[in-house]
C-alpha cells in the first residue's frame, strides 16, 4: 500500500519521484476524462444533468474529491466526485445508467492502452531518460487499470454497483443503497487494512499483464 514511501525511506528517490509525479497525473490528468465520460455518456444518452452542472468538462478541479485524492496517494485505489445523473431523463433508464457507468472505467482501460503503447515507444530508446519516462508511463498506465478495477466492484457508489443494478430486481439493488454510506467505510477500511488490497492487486496485475501484452504486439513483431 505504501511502497512510494518505502521506497524514499530505502533511498530510491527516481522510484518515488516517479510513482508521485505518476499519481499527480493521474488526479490531474486521469480522473478528470474518467468523470468526464460519465458525462459525456449520460449526455449522449439524453441526461444533460451534469452538462448543466458544468461536470461536462476536463477540468481536475470540478472532479477532484478530497478524500477519493488522498486514496489514489496511498494506495492507488481511489475516487472523484461522482458525476449526477437523472436516470428518468434516459429512455431506457437501467440501461443508460449502466452505460454511463461503465464509460468512466472504459476510459481507464483505453488511456491504460494508451500508456503501455508509449512506454514500449520509449523503451526502444537506451538511455536513462527515456528509461525514467518509460517507468513513468507504466506507472500510469497501472494506476488506470487499478481505477478501472477498482470502480467496477459492485459495491455503492461504485460504477460497478450500477452496472450490478442491471442484473438484480429493483428491490434489492435500492435495499443496498441505503446502506451506501456504511459500504463505502467499510470498502476503505478493507483498503486501509490491507485485506481488500491483496485481491484486487491480483487482479489489477492480471488485467495490466493482459493489456501491456497486447499494447506490446506490435513492438514484438517489428522490435
Amino acid at each position: 500500500m505504501f511502497s512510494m514511501f518505502r521506497d524514499l525511506m530505502q533511498g530510491d528517490y527516481i522510484s518515488f519521484l516517479v510513482q508521485l509525479i505518476a499519481k499527480a497525473f493521474i488526479l490531474f490528468c486521469v480522473l478528470p476524462v474518467h468523470e468526464f465520460a460519465h458525462a459525456w455518456a449520460a449526455d449522449k444518452l439524453g441526461d444533460p444533468t451534469a452538462r448543466n452542472l458544468g461536470r461536462l468538462t476536463l477540468n481536475p478541479m470540478k472532479h477532484l474529491d478530497l478524500w477519493g485524492s488522498l486514496l489514489i496517494l496511498f494506495t492507488s485505489f481511489g475516487y472523484a466526485k461522482p458525476v449526477p445523473v437523472n436516470i428518468r431523463n434516459f429512455r431506457n433508464p437501467k440501461k443508460g445508467f449502466a452505460l454511463t457507468a461503465a464509460a468512466g472505467p472504459i476510459s481507464n482501460l483505453i488511456m491504460a492502452f494508451f500508456y503501455f503503447i508509449l512506454c514500449n515507444v520509449f523503451s526502444l530508446f537506451s538511455s536513462s531518460v527515456t528509461a525514467v519516462l518509460a517507468s513513468f508511463l507504466y506507472s500510469v498506465g497501472l494506476i488506470n487499470v487499478n481505477l478501472a478495477v477498482f470502480n467496477l466492484l459492485p459495491i455503492p457508489p461504485l460504477d460497478g454497483s450500477r452496472l450490478f443494478a442491471v442484473i438484480i430486481p429493483d428491490r434489492y439493488y435500492y435495499k443496498m443503497l441505503q446502506y451506501e454510506r456504511y459500504i463505502m467505510i467499510a470498502l476503505l477500511v478493507l483498503l486501509f487494512t490491507g485485506i481488500l488490497t491483496t485481491p484486487l492487486s491480483w487482479l489489477s496485475g492480471l488485467v495490466s499483464r493482459g493489456i501491456y501484452f497486447i499494447a506490446s504486439l506490435p513492438f514484438r513483431f517489428f522490435g
